[in-house]
């Protein structure tokens, strides 16, 4: 059941956020929230959000990108260079538990909105900045993008260890993951709250997040005085980690512990097991071997035929699929992972929420805004006639 805003009582029912972010970092934290429940103030320049624009849509302004992460949201529009932009944005802030930007430091400090501004006017709420590079630092302020984030955490480099060449990983990881990360301080923040009524700051940058990332397996013998060894887990960067050839295509599996190992050698027996693969230490000390004559062997069967075996013998296994195949996917429809929403586009089928709760579920809330559609109505709700 949902509001007359149509928002439903998911785990963040009732938080109300206002939400200056742009592009994918900011705005993927937010959606999660307003797929929680939380009512999701977007306000957008007149020209709205880049995002709008930069992907394939049903209509100008309601790119793909733009309408998954925004989904849920009530959009206004506010013009900050104005006193009435301003005036309104402060009602929204007397009202709101969570404010979240992704401007530059400087840019929401003279906009007059910066952290000792909103929390004059609401010395409750939590006030989360979604920057490139922390303010503390030397690169505070200097403009960040997935792309270059990617490059400064090492993640072409360890791509090159994997592969040969450097390169980005498919996917815009440091700006999902810095939105996660910024969805989960700001949790922490609205949980202290609720404990003591203080509102805060906070502050997630994007090349922190990703280094943090990076390093939770990578930083391995370099985090010792002295280094025992180079910050680098090796399984993870061998030449011969991909997916195993087959017969007839490729197949992902992992052949790790001792027990799938022990398994996995009687059933198939290879000619070149032995005890110096024996054990799991012994295995990942040559592991680039190891891979090697496994990716040997896989070429023996059938991508079916091996994953009946590795099946049998619960080793973990997996076609590789694509991402179109994703939307057929059996145990994703089986749990009804994917939600249809009518919209003004017609119906729009959306990769739902992950998590599971048992007494308050969250879901996808609702179409994307176009626009501006809530002005009005926001505005209302403040009292505030627009001018």
């Amino acid at each position: 059941m949902s509001d007359e805003h149509g928002h439903h009582p998911g785990p963040l029912s009732g938080v109300r956020v206002v939400d200056l972010t742009a592009m994918v970092m900011g705005a993927h934290c937010t959606q999660i929230m307003a797929d929680m429940g939380a009512d999701v103030i977007k306000v957008e320049p007149p020209a709205g959000d880049n995002t709008r624009r930069i992907s394939a849509g049903p209509e100008p302004g309601m790119a793909g990108v733009f309408v998954n992460v925004n989904r849920g949201k009530r959009s206004v529009v506010l013009d900050l260079r104005t006193d009435e932009g301003k005036g309104a944005l402060r009602g929204l802030v007397e009202r709101g538990d969570v404010f979240i930007h992704s401007m530059r430091a400087k840019a929401i400090a003279g906009l007059g909105f910066a952290y000792a501004d909103v929390a004059a006017v609401n010395p409750s709420i939590v006030y989360t900045n979604c920057y490139g590079y922390g303010r503390r630092g030397p690169e505070a302020g200097r403009t960040a993008y997935d792309d270059t984030i990617q490059a400064e955490c090492g993640l072409p480099s360890v791509q090159e260890q994997l592969t040969g060449e450097a390169g980005y990983v498919g996917t815009i990881m440091a700006d999902k993951v810095a939105g996660i990360t910024a969805l989960y301080a700001t949790m922490m923040a609205l949980f202290h709250r609720e404990r003591t009524g203080e509102g805060q700051e906070v502050e997630v940058a994007m090349f922190e997040t990703m280094a943090a990332f990076m390093l939770v397996e990578h930083a391995n013998g370099a985090m010792f005085s002295p280094p025992l060894g180079p910050a680098v887990y090796p399984r993870a960067v061998s030449r011969n980690r991909r997916p195993y050839r087959t017969k007839d295509g490729h197949i992902s599996a992992l052949v790790y512990n001792d027990k799938q190992w022990s398994a996995f050698v009687e059933a198939v027996k290879p000619e070149w097991a032995g005890e110096r693969f024996a054990t799991l230490e012994q295995r990942a000390r040559q592991i680039d071997t190891v891979y090697a004559l496994l990716g040997e062997t896989f070429l023996q069967r059938t991508t079916q035929e091996w994953l009946e075996l590795l099946t049998s013998l619960d080793i973990p296994a997996a076609p590789v699929r694509t991402l179109d195949e994703l939307f057929d996917d059996p145990h994703l429809n089986a749990v009804g992972f994917f939600e249809t929403v009518d919209t003004p586009n017609g119906p729009v089928r959306f990769p739902g929420t992950p998590a599971w709760f048992s007494r308050t579920p969250g879901r996808v809330a609702g179409p994307a805004p176009g626009l501006g559609a809530h002005t009005a109505e926001v505005l209302d709700e403040l009292g505030w006639e627009q001018r």
